[in-house]
């Protein structure tokens, strides 16, 4: 089967993090049978953080994104659009790209006669093939922003995801939780379809007494709540140093706030870095950690589990408590609260052989739950049902 797919989040030349889970999804899928083109949407403005630093580069970087490329053997085609900028009006871009899309759509049909569109998020992406008026079946993945962000921000947010839901054949959630989400805003098939990690073959040394993070440094990931666990644990484990890779908006306050509590030297911001570099400071550590919230699935997690790390999420979100009930490796505190967190921290850094144990249990159920492999297959399977 030939399947285009289109996304807003997908790896850029100058941010090939971006995204980069629906390139290995898109993979996944290659390597499980379908034959496969990305349509990339992409708006060619520079972002706030861009202009607000005056950055030369981060200014020109998205201008300078060829159109055309091959990322891992796929073929790749940027499709530009225009759209007013992204705080208020994002609910909307689907519209501002459809035009786009679908001119691209029937330029790529001419090459390549698609039997079904896959689309990453509800909206834009979703919501901009629905509106480009494609005659071909509709796959739609929901991730967790599309739902718990632009459907509950506006009234344009929440017309946007349901129609994009309305429109497709079959809605593949990442989380039971995501599905229970989108069959609420009118998805009317829909089946999970777990993200994963690659197992790696040699086994990485852990470094004693450092835990790391993944993730953008956003509100919602609650990377101060790891900076005052670490207080806490100030006298009990001196030696403690902590890992942060990404970049964001809280960057300056965390900062700030690793000074006041006298821990800028056990603390180290690494910023953005290649998927590879990360994942390697990820499985380096003794103990991952991310106590975020608003968590829809968490490729973090299973990736540095899949190295024999084990990772503390938080209870009641929708892919941290999936995870760790697919088995071992993922401990899970209560958001919003240091105190928990330090005492989690405490019993993971202060057993060698637990953890360990813990650790080989995490590398054991990524390999039977959360594999690219199996996320292909499953994918395969799902276009299979749409086409069906």
């Amino acid at each position: 089967m030939r399947v285009a797919i289109v996304a807003e989040y997908y790896p850029r030349a100058h941010d090939p993090a971006l995204g980069v889970w629906a390139h290995r999804q898109a993979l996944a899928a290659a390597a499980a049978g379908a034959d496969v083109h990305v349509l990339v949407l992409h708006r060619p403005l520079p972002s706030r953080a861009a202009l607000r630093a005056r950055d030369l580069a981060a200014l020109t970087a998205p201008l300078r994104q060829p159109l055309q490329t091959e990322l891992d053997g796929l073929p790749v085609t940027y499709v530009p659009f225009l759209a007013p900028p992204r705080p208020r009006t994002y609910a909307t871009w689907g519209s501002w790209a459809a035009p786009s899309l679908a001119l691209a759509l029937r330029r790529l049909r001419r090459r390549f006669p698609f039997d079904l569109v896959h689309a990453h998020y509800a909206a834009p992406a979703g919501d901009a093939v629905r509106r480009a008026g494609v005659r071909r079946p509709l796959v739609v993945s929901v991730h967790g922003g599309d739902l718990l962000a632009v459907a509950q921000r506006s009234p344009a947010g929440e017309r946007a995801v349901r129609g994009a839901l309305g429109r497709a054949a079959v809605v593949l959630a990442n989380s039971r939780g995501m599905e229970r989400r989108a069959r609420a805003l009118g998805a009317q098939r829909s089946r999970v379809v777990h993200l994963g990690s690659d197992l790696p073959d040699a086994h990485t040394a852990h470094v004693p007494d450092r835990l790391v993070t993944v993730g953008n440094l956003i509100a919602r990931k609650r990377h101060g709540d790891v900076l005052r666990a670490l207080w806490l644990l100030r006298d009990s484990h001196p030696a403690v140093e902590w890992v942060v890779v990404g970049d964001g908006p809280e960057r300056p306050a965390l900062e700030r706030l690793a000074a006041e509590l006298g821990l800028d030297g056990r603390v180290h911001f690494l910023g953005a870095l290649p998927p590879g570099q990360a994942l390697q400071e990820a499985r380096r550590a003794a103990v991952f950690v991310l106590p975020s919230v608003n968590e829809a699935f968490g490729v973090a997690y299973v990736e540095a589990m899949a190295g024999g790390v084990p990772a503390i999420g938080c209870r009641g979100e929708d892919g941290p408590e999936e995870i760790a009930a697919a088995g071992d490796g993922l401990r899970l505190v209560a958001p919003a609260e240091p105190e928990r967190l330090a005492r989690e921290l405490e019993a993971l850094l202060a057993g060698d052989g637990w953890r360990h144990e813990l650790g080989a249990a995490a590398r054991a159920t990524v390999a039977r739950a959360f594999t690219w492999e199996g996320c292909g297959r499953a994918t395969v399977e799902a276009y299979e049902q749409a086409l069906g």
